[in-house]
């Protein structure tokens, strides 16, 4: 009987805890400040902020390299009948994709290996990975898996909210966001990423409080405000805001099931300081 394994990488921010549970394999990114490298996985976010902040200049980042993902696929491979999944960061935002994709290659056809590209980042991958390993640990097979992640993939809506552009911007990923940068004081950009992977501006609002409220309008359009949904909230440096936020989200929908969870560093290293975001999707039957 084969055994289906799930694969990805760390910019899923995935609690350790749940990482555990499912046997998650978890490849990492890299965060360079200056000289010193920091593993992704390990970065806490406490830490990593506040470095942030101090920083003179700005971190950057680097993916995994094809041989990293070609050890962790060597290793699964390695009981008989295994079958694995490994979904990831949007490839508009990274080349850690296409590492997977290029260390699939090197095995040629000893494994069975099934790269797939989220489209998104933070926990739009993560609850990807979250819903597969369940789905997996369920006994569920390598279509069902696949149909799952790509129907919850194109069901979620994500909407999030920066303190400021630059950080994107100076990151190169601000996308098709790019006709906002620059926008009068206390304009706050309502973001999303669209079905390419690439972030783009939804809206613009002028003041936090007032575009937290846009937010409930774009849910409410794209929800059915009498049927139950799943909700997380990824938050970087602010729970109190993201908390807000979720509250309100809660006064408007029948929320099933609510978590909050911390945006890593590498997504951090891009998305600054003061990122909140939501992701919202339907209840899954498995629930």
């Amino acid at each position: 009987m084969s055994k289906i394994r799930i694969v990805t990488d760390s910019t899923a921010d995935l609690p350790e805890e749940l990482v555990k549970q499912y046997g998650i394999e978890v490849v990492s990114l890299k965060v360079h400040f200056g000289e010193e490298v920091y593993d992704d996985r390990w970065l806490e976010p406490d830490v990593f902020y506040d470095k942030l902040v101090k920083a003179s200049k700005l971190p950057t980042t680097s993916q995994p390299s094809p041989m990293d993902f070609l050890e962790v696929y060597k290793k699964l491979n390695e009981t008989p009948g295994t079958q694995i999944i490994s979904i990831h960061l949007s490839a508009a935002f990274s080349g850690t994709y296409q590492s997977a994709v290029l260390a699939k290659s090197m095995l040629e056809e000893e494994a069975d290996i099934t790269i797939i590209d989220s489209k998104s980042a933070s926990y739009g991958l993560g609850m990807l990975v979250e819903e597969a390993a369940k789905a997996a640990e369920s006994g569920k097979s390598k279509e069902e898996i696949i149909d799952l992640v790509q129907n919850l993939r194109s069901s979620t809506k994500l909407y999030f909210l920066v303190d400021t552009l630059e950080y994107l911007h100076k990151g190169g990923r601000i996308g098709k966001a790019s006709a906002v940068f620059g926008s009068l004081l206390n304009i706050k950009p309502i973001l999303s990423i669209d079905d390419d992977g690439e972030v783009y501006a939804v809206d613009r609002i002028r003041g936090q409080k007032r575009a937290m409220h846009r937010i409930i309008e774009l849910l409410k359009k794209d929800f059915a405000m009498d049927k139950p949904v799943v909700v997380h909230m990824a938050y970087a440096d602010n729970k109190e805001t993201a908390e807000e936020l979720g509250n309100m989200v809660r006064e408007q929908f029948i929320v099933h099931r609510y978590v909050y969870t911390r945006i890593g560093s590498v997504i951090g290293t891009h998305a600054g300081t003061g990122v909140i975001a939501v992701f919202m999707s339907p209840l899954m039957e498995s629930e």
